[in-house]
């Protein structure tokens, strides 16, 4: 496994959104003094953005530290993001969310479809990614 980070940000954004990347996930992905992503919907999507461009920085800074792996991550050079599509986003309370989404990505000419729900948890004003269950 190695890294996929591309040297170049795409000009579409990857989350399925239709916006220029800069305009949406792209706002969340630079150093963590960067504006953070304001629902858990925006932290979700800017997640997934995250595993097609090969980000694992920013998906260890997003990660709940209570359950933050302790190693940086490793991407499937060959494996490929597909879609996004957001199933469910309730409206967050002020610490916690849930959104249930359906990423497909495409590995060894073999579509994979991961379904879950996410929780997500706000401390310091800033979302992080909890946990989740596979659907």
């Amino acid at each position: 496994m190695v890294s996929n980070a591309h040297a170049r940000p795409p000009s579409v954004c990857p989350c399925g959104s239709g916006l220029a990347y800069a305009q949406c996930c792209g706002r969340w992905h630079g150093p963590a003094e960067h504006l953070q992503a304001p629902t858990p919907e925006a932290l979700m999507r800017s997640r997934y953005s995250a595993y097609a461009l090969g980000l694992g920085d920013y998906l260890l800074q997003t990660w709940h530290p209570s359950n933050r792996p302790a190693q940086p991550l490793e991407f499937e050079a060959a494996q490929q993001w597909v879609r996004l599509e957001i199933r469910q986003a309730p409206p967050a309370t002020a610490e916690r969310g849930e959104v249930e989404f359906v990423a497909v990505s495409k590995l060894g000419g073999r579509a994979h479809r991961l379904h879950e729900r996410s929780r997500f948890v706000r401390e310091a004003g800033r979302w992080f990614y909890r946990d989740g269950d596979v659907l």
